[in-house]
């Protein structure tokens, strides 16, 4: 196993990747790799197989997305690519990295696939034909037991954050799309950490993996001030509230451990004269695609992977 290389000294155009990535790559910003980036893309580059151990927030999403984009055969129909997501917000944040950094590549299609929201949009996009698929385990088994998602032609696929899906009960829906895919495709396994099952898989699918691991990154951003208060369980409504009456705030996000704490702890806030909306994961999609007008110019995208309580003012 690998550690990633110093990104100080080396830029994309060092790491092999063509013009049209590199063009979109200036326009959004990027001006060096990260660590997973420059340790993963030229393993991936080169065909071999990754098993990559590293946290959300470490640039991992381009990591696979570029060489993904730069091995690309843009007059294919059928999907090239597979990337598994363990959430549909997280399925349509890797959708938008590909779309962004396929700006300069003419005619690119990319099809986000997640479980909540109706098959016809999607049925659509697999049938006029997609490069890259992104989605959810359980909706992926669903189009290809339809027989509405081939994967005959994929040529690479990803398995990110791989322990999430094992938390969520995907690993059985993982492996089963593994054994729907040609022997001949490339596998890349990202995953925060490598619990047996996750390693058993990687052994058992990839082949003479690349090994990357990025040290998880315990700094805080230096605009971030963090402060803590030890509360027991009968005060922290009382607590919550002191701190909402006290501090001024545009928008506040509070997490909970459970679906049924997000939706009694905003009813509480609401009857306490607070405006407080519950999201967890039993929301419909289109509840949380929805434009509420009285929240507007409030709005966000939740991008958050775990059952949270978002409060307003």
């Amino acid at each position: 196993m690998s550690d990633a290389p110093s990104p100080v000294s080396i830029t994309f155009a060092d790491l092999g990747l063509p013009e049209s990535l590199l063009k979109a790559l200036s326009d959004v910003g990027y001006e060096s790799p990260s660590p997973i980036q420059a340790a993963t893309i030229p393993a991936l580059l080169q065909g071999r197989d990754l098993l990559g151990q590293a946290q959300t927030g470490t640039g991992k999403t381009a990591a696979f997305a570029l060489p993904i984009l730069a091995k690309l055969q843009p007059l294919a129909r059928a999907p090239q690519a597979l990337v598994l997501a363990p959430t549909r917000e997280l399925a349509i944040q890797v959708a938008e990295a590909f779309q962004k950094y396929a700006h300069h590549l003419p005619g690119f299609h990319v099809a986000p696939i997640y479980g909540g929201s109706g098959y016809g949009a999607q049925l659509s996009a697999l049938r006029r034909g997609v490069h890259v698929v992104i989605g959810t385990p359980g909706r992926i088994i669903d189009h290809i037991d339809k027989g509405t998602l081939d994967l005959s032609q994929l040529r690479h696929l990803v398995l990110d954050e791989a322990d999430e899906m094992l938390r969520m009960g995907f690993i059985d829906d993982v492996e089963k799309i593994l054994q729907k895919t040609p022997a001949t495709r490339q596998i890349a396994l990202f995953s925060a950490t490598m619990p047996e099952s996750i390693r058993r898989i990687a052994h058992t699918y990839l082949k003479d993996p690349a090994e990357v691991k990025i040290a998880a990154l315990t700094q805080t951003a230096q605009n971030i001030t963090q402060r803590y208060w030890l509360v027991s369980g009968l005060h922290k409504l009382d607590a919550l509230t002191r701190i909402l009456e006290t501090e001024k705030f545009d928008a506040m996000i509070v997490f909970a451990r459970t679906k049924v704490s997000t939706e009694e702890l905003a009813e509480k806030l609401e009857a306490r004269g607070f405006r407080a909306a519950a999201i967890n994961g039993d929301m419909q999609q289109a509840a949380r695609e929805k434009n509420d007008p009285e929240t507007e110019g409030r709005r966000y995208r939740h991008s958050c992977r775990h059952r949270c309580c978002r409060a307003w003012a």
